[in-house]
């Protein structure tokens, strides 16, 4: 996705879906039993492989070839369904999965320590590579990401799965659902959570099993797959582009937060571009931006000076009557004036199930300079994330009127039925056109402060406007989670620069993640003496949202700030369990 946090693309399938469904066939999953009664608890589940040999391509530039082999875990009979969940940060992760007995389900609690966060199942596949004398050349195993719905196994299974399209890969994930349809088949590659192998251009030979602790959990048989691997070495000078595989269960889109453009390769002029290679990371589209786990990004300065003059001119529009506000994202949304052309109907709050945001602690916490825009400043970069715990959607509206630089928003209520019942003011929304953003932002709804040790307020962070976007999903096992959210990325969800109304929805169980490298999303700790301080994330700041709940609107996370101007640093302890800064 090089793009922006604008043109996100949607969480995608595993690349080749229909390919490999059709494989898979003629190698025998026509033979997998009719769905019938049974009187087993759970699911069966087979290790199955959709083709016999499979070609490898690794790069001279940058050796190495991602284990994509095309072994698949199929499930019949009922679904394979499980739920990671944790009480708070203190507790660990424990797993459940659901069964079906006499036709009712019912859950299962798992071992303790069967997982320790929300990736999927750890060292689910073991993988032994030998070459052609037998020596074994590579001994592995992979976790396993169920979410990836590669594709049906028989053509009277359900026509779509319901599980969610991918794990979550945010810190503070809460609660996750994952699973395997019945009738359907998930991936065992475990794409960018897993890393390449040097392997010399050859021919070799996998073999690819469960690992006991889950075929004893979950009743599968030991039926190893045998897969012939075929290593090519090519260059990136032959022009070729090969099509990245994409990750089972891999982070495209949620927990990526709203990715910057993505950064230049290093390669110097006259060099041509790096080529995606088969399992490696996108920077550009997936990831926790979050990158999937691979770090934070560089930080952006809260605002690039071109952006600094709109908004010394827009506060002049402002103290002249002229409401048209700053687009930078940093100005506290004013109060309605009487217009015009407003939504006709009952502006109320009726008495109907209303979202709850909560804010997750802030993570991916850097130092940044500002670079050559912001000389001799420092930053304190972070992402940070609002989610919806439910039971309602949140759902607002922005309406312009002809002209205006900025919409009138308002929040909309539903019935049990999903039918509309009322709506109320809320804000205003405004179009911020810098790079990194270029969408309508939605005004106050978080507030990103540094405290002192004392709670205190030591800095402000200039943003308080955003997109909404279904980025990260927190906890899926609340009540009336969506686990298939719509506007996961930006450009189902902001607008356009010449939109009439725009409609921004927070979904129950989602996040909104905004990374630490888009602009305004920083504190400036030039002047911020060493010491103990708490990033807090806080929601809905001005209380105009109606919500369930405003008490669980704020979330802290200490930070400990060192160094000397121009070379600061910031150390983050773990947050209780969770260790990840």
């Amino acid at each position: 996705m090089t793009t922006t946090r604008t043109t996100r693309l949607r969480r995608p399938l595993l690349a080749g879906t229909t390919a490999v469904a059709a494989m898979a066939v003629t190698v025998g999953f026509m033979a997998a039993t009719p769905e019938r009664a049974t009187a087993a608890t759970g699911p069966r589940l087979s290790l199955v492989a959709a083709t016999g040999s499979v070609t490898l391509t690794s790069w001279k530039e940058d050796p190495g070839v991602y284990l994509d082999l095309g072994t698949y875990l199929t499930a019949e009979g009922t679904p394979l369904e499980l739920k990671a969940t944790r009480k708070s940060y203190k507790d660990p992760v424990t797993l459940t999965q659901t069964v079906f007995e006499g036709g009712k389900a019912k859950s299962k609690t798992l071992p303790k320590g069967t997982v320790k966060d929300f990736s999927g199942l750890p060292g689910f596949a073991e993988i032994t590579l030998t070459d052609r004398t037998g020596k074994v050349v590579v001994s592995r195993s992979e976790n396993f990401c169920p979410n990836n719905a590669s594709g049906r196994v028989r053509p009277d299974a359900p026509s779509t799965s319901k599980y969610p399209e991918s794990c979550p890969t945010n810190p503070f994930t809460l609660g996750s659902v994952w699973g395997v349809e019945k009738g359907w088949a998930a991936n065992t590659y475990a794409g960018s959570y897993t890393q390449p192998v040097k392997l010399a251009a050859g021919a070799y030979t996998a073999r690819i099993r469960v690992a006991k602790k889950y075929r004893d959990l979950f009743g599968i048989a030991d039926r190893p797959a045998t897969v012939r691997v075929t290593v090519q070495e090519r260059s990136w000078e032959e022009g070729a582009t090969p099509v990245r595989s994409a990750a089972a269960g891999e982070h495209a889109g949620h927990g990526a937060g709203h990715p910057a453009p993505a950064a230049p390769t290093g390669h110097g002029p006259g060099h041509a571009p790096k080529p995606a290679q088969a399992g490696a990371p996108e920077t550009s589209g997936a990831g926790p931006s979050y990158n999937v786990g691979h770090g934070p990004l560089k930080a952006a300065p809260p605002a690039l000076p071109w952006a600094a003059k709109k908004e010394q001119a827009a506060r002049a529009d402002v103290r002249a009557g002229d409401a048209t506000g700053r687009t930078d994202g940093s100005r506290q949304a004013p109060a309605l004036a009487p217009r015009a052309a407003r939504p006709t109907g009952n502006p109320s709050v009726p008495n109907v199930p209303k979202p709850d945001l909560r804010s997750l602690p802030a993570y991916g916490i850097t130092i940044s300079d500002g670079g050559r825009d912001v000389p001799g400043k420092d930053y304190l970069a972070f992402s940070a994330n609002v989610w919806n715990a439910g039971p309602a959607q949140l759902v607002v509206d922005g309406f312009r009127s002809p002209g205006k630089a900025t919409m009138d928003a308002y929040q909309y209520f539903y019935d049990a039925r999903g039918k509309q019942v009322g709506y109320t003011p809320t804000g205003t929304m405004e179009w911020d056109p810098r790079p990194g953003h270029v969408h309508w932002h939605f005004t106050d709804f978080a507030s990103y402060r540094l405290l002192k040790a004392d709670k205190k307020e030591a800095v402000r962070s200039g943003k308080e406007a955003f997109c909404l976007a279904n980025t990260d999903a927190v906890d899926y096992t609340v009540k009336n989670a969506n686990w298939h959210p719509y506007n996961t990325d930006l450009s189902t969800a902001c607008g356009q620069e010449n939109s009439l109304s725009v409609r921004e929805v927070l979904d129950v169980g989602s996040g909104d993640t905004y990374t630490q490298d888009l602009p305004g999303q920083s504190f400036d700790i030039t002047d911020v003496p060493n010491g103990t301080y708490y990033i807090q994330v806080l929601a809905n700041p001005a209380k105009r949202l109606k919500e369930t709940n405003l008490d669980n609107n704020s979330a802290l996370r200490k930070v400990v700030l060192g160094g000397t101007p121009g070379r600061r640093t910031v150390t983050v302890p773990a947050h209780d369990l969770v260790n990840a800064n």
